[in-house]
């Protein structure tokens, strides 16, 4: 089955970010960040991965890399419209943009990482999660479906209602689906390994963007990548929003840092070809 693009592109200016949303999310989840970096001055692209916005099975259709090679192709897009290319993901979308710069070191100019996802391990998630990697290989795992319960990524209560009505009458394509495939999440952490063993190489320069009330994924996340990220960091570290920090209270601030994080980065002028490819 074919699913809708809900990808989109906001005209900026000659530097262009591409921006990856989350496993089961929505590029709308950046739409924010999108707008305001195009008020800065950027080209804003945010893209759709492979298999989402559509339905369980469209998803469970697809892998890692499935959902890599769909940023290769949109990064690939934007770099022929752009000079310089940054990239900024969201939870998963934060772990492939870091798997995207690993790949092309000479073409990235940086990248910005929003509540990466490297564990689940924030105060909303069940103490028993540990177990999942287990269960997952059992029989019974192929089955396993983890729900998102409250508060659902989002301190903003407005926000979140508005997003739990979305998600729960089945518009994937606003808010994305209520629950995460087992299978999906065993996609999640092959690609987690690899990148993981991509860190210590990796010289881009990375904006770490975390909330400390994160309830998806807990600080301990984002000091693994200050720790093991082998180019400079800066850190952006909120106390007012919970795992979409793209979206929730603290948004604007989100932007303004992405923006002057970027501006800062000196500039490089793009290669004539690409030469970022699929690593195994």
């Amino acid at each position: 089955m074919a699913t809708t693009d809900h990808s989109f592109l906001y005209e900026g200016g000659a530097d262009g970010v591409l921006l990856i949303h989350g496993l089961t999310g929505t590029p709308t989840e950046m739409k924010f960040v999108g707008k305001g970096l195009a008020r800065a001055g950027f080209t804003a692209y945010g893209m759709q991965l492979a298999g989402h916005c559509g339905t369980e099975e469209d998803l469970l259709a697809t892998g890692w890399r499935d959902w890599f090679a769909s940023v290769e192709m949109a990064y690939a897009a934007l770099a022929k419209r752009c000079e310089r290319v940054f990239v900024a993901g969201l939870s998963m979308g934060a772990v492939l943009a870091v798997r995207l710069a690993a790949q092309c070191p000479d073409e990235i100019a940086g990248v910005a990482l929003y509540s990466t996802t490297l564990r689940y391990d924030g105060w909303a998630i069940p103490r028993l999660s540990f177990l999942l990697p287990l269960v997952l290989r059992l029989p019974y795992g192929k089955r396993y479906r983890f729900v998102e319960s409250y508060p659902y990524g989002i301190k903003d209560e407005r926000l979140r209602k508005r997003v739990i009505a979305n998600m729960f009458a089945g518009n994937s394509g606003e808010a994305g689906l209520s629950g995460t495939p087992g299978m999906s999440l065993r996609e999640l952490w092959g690609l987690v390994a690899k990148v993981k063993k991509d860190m210590p190489g990796l010289r881009t320069p990375a904006l770490i963007v975390h909330s400390y009330l994160d309830d998806i994924t807990s600080m301990w996340n984002a000091k693994y990548l200050q720790q093991h990220l082998g180019g400079p960091t800066e850190t952006l570290f909120l106390s007012n929003s919970y795992h979409m920090v793209t979206v929730d209270l603290q948004r604007q601030e989100v932007v303004d840092r992405t923006a002057r994080f970027f501006q800062s980065i000196s500039s490089t002028k793009r290669p004539a070809q690409l030469s970022c490819t699929m690593a195994p």
